[in-house]
């Protein structure tokens, strides 16, 4: 006990940073500003807490500053150094990152589409609406339950879904959709599209009619997009495939929007027309049922 000394008054300060950001865990930070006031001083002004978070959610890289809720606590009115003033604004950011960082990797597994918001094509609607992508059986009084979209001729343009999820910051780690497999049509064909990406984000403002018809040339003009995946290869078989995440991603803004990309089917009444048709499903952290493409 005699020879304790503290590493940090001896090591260089990158040394000490290298360190300490080899915390992978909000909660070990925590427990290191709670060794002494100097290592508290120490974690506040070198932004662990915020380096941490945004190792884990780079989406957070957007964010300008933070501001913290009043509400209930006792401001103090006098102005204090710029110093002052500084150190100030450091201690809310290590509250608001280490409080996020927190909530975002200790969230319940739950289901996170609260609504479909609308297509960028429905073939019949509403009977293919996207609302039938929320449904978990595939057939619903005697009928099955899909989305389809308008057929195409050139296999190369895409379609999307746009979903409202269950808050306005979700943790994504993986989607999980389903190919729909027309039991009803001859040769049982699959109506998949080659390729799948997802973009979150948020709407600069409401939509005007989100249970009316398809209103997807409106919404792209108000959807901001804050994340935008790779694109991820579709089997062509009548199974949940799950398509998951290199990190668990944070989605700001509340709103998830697939993209299926290049047709595969032909509908053999309609010639040279394509159709997706989906159905989505819900695992892990994620949303969806069942989709058709």
């Amino acid at each position: 006990m005699e020879n304790r000394f503290d590493f940090l008054n001896w090591l260089a300060h990158d040394m000490s940073i290298k360190i300490l950001t080899c915390l992978e865990d909000i909660s070990d930070i925590a427990r290191v500003s709670c060794v002494s006031r100097s290592w508290r001083q120490y974690v506040i002004a070198n932004g662990l807490s915020k380096q941490l978070c945004l190792k884990m959610f780079p989406q957070l890289s957007q964010v300008d500053h933070v501001v913290e809720s009043t509400y209930g606590m006792k401001e103090s009115a006098e102005v204090g150094s710029s110093n002052f003033m500084e150190w100030r604004s450091l201690e809310r950011e290590h509250r608001a990152y280490a409080f996020l960082a927190r909530g975002c990797t200790t969230f319940p597994v739950r289901e996170l589409i609260l609504e479909p918001i609308c297509a960028s094509s429905t073939d019949n609607y509403p009977e293919e609406s996207i609302h039938n992508t929320l449904e978990p059986r595939d057939r619903v009084a005697r009928r099955a339950s899909y989305w389809s979209s308008k057929g195409q001729s050139n296999p190369a343009v895409p379609e999307t879904l746009l979903y409202k999820l269950a808050g306005d910051l979700c943790v994504i780690n993986e989607v999980s959709i389903q190919p729909f497999q027309a039991y009803f049509q001859w040769g049982l064909p699959i109506y998949s599209a080659k390729t799948v990406r997802f973009r979150m984000g948020y709407l600069q403002s409401p939509v005007d009619d989100p249970v009316g018809e398809p209103c997807q040339d409106s919404v792209d003009d108000k959807f901001i997009c804050t994340y935008t995946s790779q694109e991820f290869p579709m089997a062509q078989e009548n199974r949940l495939q799950k398509f998951k995440f290199p990190e668990p991603v944070l989605c700001i803004g509340g709103f998830l929007q697939i993209e299926l990309l290049g047709r595969v089917q032909r509908q053999e009444m309609d010639g040279l027309i394509l159709y997706m048709r989906v159905s989505c499903s819900d695992y892990g952290t994620t949303f969806i049922t069942s989709i058709w493409c």
